[in-house]
């Protein structure tokens, strides 16, 4: 998943207020000279029921079924007495069955998929529901009976016959039609009802409390906590990104721009290097080992890790961009390597009791915006082997006193006085908010201290909310304390039992002859996608006190996850000047 940020896309909000207005791809009749239409049988892709092996037609794909998964589709269709619409159903029903993890749905009657739901497509754009006349017309990879009369129709042997065919199929095409049209009107109400239901339901808890699962009330800022459908929806799109000029950016700002995630994420190859360079680098680690990729977003390290010679690798993602991992897997022929499994760690049922190997990349600006990581590590103590390895192993988190007048003078103090007017409200969560910036090592006005280290193998969720102690001294004259620099070191070790220290800095650990592999965040490195966490410090009316070399500040930084939203985190820092001021505040991520 990616890590990074929740960006909105904002084409995908941009739903049709009327049928009128949306392109149905089954909807022929507005086509002109569709009759004469040729099938691009080249674009043909018809997806296994079973698995996400591709065929060029229905006929391969039913006798694949039948010999590697003992399914015959024609035979339980005849037996269960489908029609179209149960067809249909079958077909989505095994499909969400297989993508939940159930590698062999139970088809024993009609109840198991008789659910309305079943008429809406578990695979979008499925080509075999737009050839299920193949299926319900005839044996699949069978020819049709030759029964005299079809044989002077072929032949062309009297015309009256070849008018009588012309019109049967003039017949077939209206009633695939009808019934395509049907289907369409099926699968509009089926999810009018489910958002009616929402809505409904959205009415229901406008007071303070609403019922839990178990009875029990459950207070709505609960439930508004629990709720991360927004976060999962933002990695699902692969949109335009714009350029963003300034300086800096809030979450806010990030949010609102609907950046292409996964190829600025992509692109970033600082972080994406890294991982490849540890999977290749160490392809005696990964050898004939069980993967599990957390949060696979593209399926770039599920690659990584197959082409380094994984036996099998379990990509995870409860994002719409798994639809697309899985194409890529199979276009670059590592299907029968990579398994790619739609929704929560948490929720899916993997085809594994465990894995060797859990490879993930989680991290979020100052680390742990968007908590990713509390299910990477409900993965580890579920799946991963006593003797497993988490790629990353090492979180250093990184911290320094931030001195920058003219960021001050250019974007703050400039607002009051614009052309003599004062524009004060312009200011508004200037400090409250963390900048996401890429700053210059000469802004620093000490050298940075780690306050805190994440090993992978061994840290808890009760772990990410915590306050530390720091301490920095200033390596010199400053006008002002302007604020705080938070960033993040990431360190790749190929065995659990090596350590790496706290203080130990990315940039710096090759260069010293450490094995394993590391990128830093942080000043001192290229920049990456995650630059640094600004915090600007809110003197209020008070003036600021100029520091001198030397002086040392001591204090505490605090983590915790937002009341209202666990994705979104807040940060506390209190700090104490020796000889001087003293101060404390807490910024948020949105």
């Amino acid at each position: 998943m990616a890590s990074g940020i929740t960006y909105a896309h904002h084409h995908s909000s941009a739903s049709a207020s009327s049928d009128s207005e949306l392109s149905d791809p089954l909807d022929l009749r507005d086509e002109e000279g569709w009759e004469d239409a040729e099938p691009e049988e080249d674009n043909e892709r018809i997806v296994c029921l079973f698995s996400d092996e591709i065929f060029p037609d229905v006929p391969s794909m039913i006798r694949h079924c039948k010999d590697n998964f003992d399914f015959d589709f024609k035979k339980v269709q005849k037996e269960l007495a489908l029609d179209f619409y149960g067809a249909v159903k079958l077909i989505n029903y095994i499909r969400s069955e297989v993508r939940a993890g159930n590698s062999i749905p139970t088809v024993l009657s009609k109840q198991s998929f008789e659910d309305e739901k079943y008429l809406h497509p578990a695979l979008e754009d499925d080509a075999l529901l737009f050839n299920l006349d193949e299926i319900l017309g005839r044996n699949a990879g069978d020819e049709p009976e030759d029964d005299g009369q079809s044989r002077k129709f072929r032949t062309g042997s009297a015309n009256a016959d070849t008018l009588t065919g012309v019109n049967e199929l003039k017949e077939e095409l209206q009633r695939l039609q009808t019934q395509f049209s049907d289907y369409r009107q099926a699968v509009k109400k089926t999810l009018d009802e489910s958002l009616d239901a929402k809505d409904a339901s959205l009415a229901e808890q406008s007071s303070s409390t609403a019922p839990s699962r178990n009875g029990q009330h459950k207070n709505v800022k609960d439930e508004k906590k629990e709720d991360d459908s927004h976060y999962f929806v933002s990695y699902s799109y692969n949109g335009e990104a714009p350029v963003i000029t300034l300086g800096c950016v809030t979450i806010r700002q990030l949010i609102g721009a609907g950046l292409d995630i996964h190829e600025t994420m992509l692109k970033d190859t600082v972080r994406t290097d890294a991982y490849r360079d540890f999977i290749y680098d160490n392809k005696n680690v990964f050898k004939s080992k069980v993967v599990l990729d957390v949060g696979c977003g593209t399926g770039i390290l599920s690659m990584f890790c197959a082409k380094a010679g994984a036996r099998k690798v379990i990509a995870v993602d409860n994002s719409d961009i798994i639809d697309k991992a899985r194409e890529n897997v199979f276009e670059n022929g590592l299907g029968e390597t990579i398994t790619c499994l739609r929704g929560k760690i948490e929720d899916v049922a993997l085809p594994v009791q465990q894995v060797d190997i859990i490879v993930s990349e989680w991290m979020g600006y100052c680390l742990l915006y968007e908590a990713m990581l509390d299910s990477v590590l409900w993965a580890r103590d579920h799946y991963l082997a006593p003797n497993g390895l988490m790629v990353p192993s090492h979180i250093n988190l990184h911290l320094a006193p931030l001195t920058d007048s003219d960021y001050i003078t250019d974007h703050i103090s400039f607002w009051n006085s614009v052309y003599g007017f004062k524009m004060s409200s312009m200011l508004a969560n200037i400090y409250d908010d963390v900048l996401i910036r890429h700053l210059t090592p000469n802004l620093l006005a000490s050298a940075p201290t780690a306050f805190n280290q994440l090993p992978l193998h061994s840290v808890t969720t009760d772990d990410l909310t915590f306050a530390k102690r720091f301490s920095v001294e200033l390596n010199q004259d400053i006008e002002s304390l302007d604020g705080w620099v938070i960033w993040f070191d990431t360190f790749f070790l190929s065995s659990r039992e090596d350590s790496v220290p706290v203080g130990a800095r990315a940039e710096e650990w090759v260069k010293q002859g450490h094995k394993g592999v590391a990128f830093t965040t942080g000043p001192g490195g290229p920049e990456t996608h995650w630059r640094q966490g600004v915090l600007l410090v809110d003197h209020g009316k008070k003036r600021p006190e100029p520091l001198s070399k030397g002086q040392v500040i001591d204090g505490e930084v605090g983590y915790k996850k937002h009341e209202d939203n666990a994705r979104e985190l807040d940060i506390e820092i209190s700090w104490n000047v020796q000889g001087a001021e003293s101060g404390k505040q807490r910024w948020f991520m949105r």
